[in-house]
């Protein structure tokens, strides 16, 4: 009795091992079928048997679609049967994806960020009136506070301004401008309001947590 044991690693390789063993000897079964009337029948039968074994990807698009290329998967594309759907290949199965492209954006000034550029290139877009001008001084007040964020010190506005002639490739000129961006130290005043109240928090949640005797 010993001697007519099986043991899986002299099995047949199982394709997609989640429909098991019985479902691959069905497929195999119906390769083994001399007319393709026959091959069809087999076919369909094996996908229904597959649909109830995954009752779950009924809610899922294409499932039957799905059903078919596993069908043909298991087959090692052998089967010689009619499906609803293109027959997917072995080559495109087997294909590599193509490489995924990344931004490879190196910028002179990284501690304005990459969004910075686009912000530009949108002020350059548009035609000249109020309405830019305010969308270039906002963009030059975002710079001056990043900037302050990278060196905790200040910078004089005509920094912002040469740095800003020069990402825009001298279309954007504040050079001349007799408006100040904001002082330096009222954004640096707001970012420690806020991270005041965040100790203020801190404090207040730990001093709860004290014992009382």
């Amino acid at each position: 009795m010993i001697d007519d044991l099986e043991y899986n690693t002299e099995r047949e390789h199982l394709i997609i091992p989640e429909y098991g063993r019985h479902l691959q000897k069905m497929i195999n079964y119906a390769k083994t079928r001399e007319t393709k009337e026959e091959r069809n029948k087999v076919a369909k039968a094996i996908i229904s048997v597959m649909g109830n074994l995954q009752p779950h990807l009924r809610d899922v698009p294409d499932f039957q679609h799905k059903l078919w290329d596993q069908l043909f998967i298991m087959s090692n594309f052998e089967l010689d049967a009619d499906s609803p759907y293109p027959t997917p290949s072995e080559e495109e199965l087997k294909s590599r994806p193509e490489p995924l492209r990344y931004p490879q954006n190196h910028p002179k000034y990284r501690f304005y960020g990459n969004n910075i550029k686009t912000m530009i290139d949108v002020a350059v877009s548009w035609e000249d009136g109020e309405l830019k001008e305010a969308l270039v001084y906002t963009i030059a007040n975002h710079m001056k506070k990043c900037f302050l964020n990278w060196n905790k010190d200040t910078v004089e506005d005509a920094v912002i301004f040469d740095h800003l002639y020069e990402l825009s490739e001298g279309q954007l000129n504040l050079k001349d401008s007799d408006e100040d961006l904001t002082d330096s130290s009222s954004l640096m005043r707001a970012k420690s309001k806020y991270g005041k109240s965040n100790q203020k928090k801190s404090k207040k949640k730990y001093s709860n947590n004290r014992k009382r005797y």
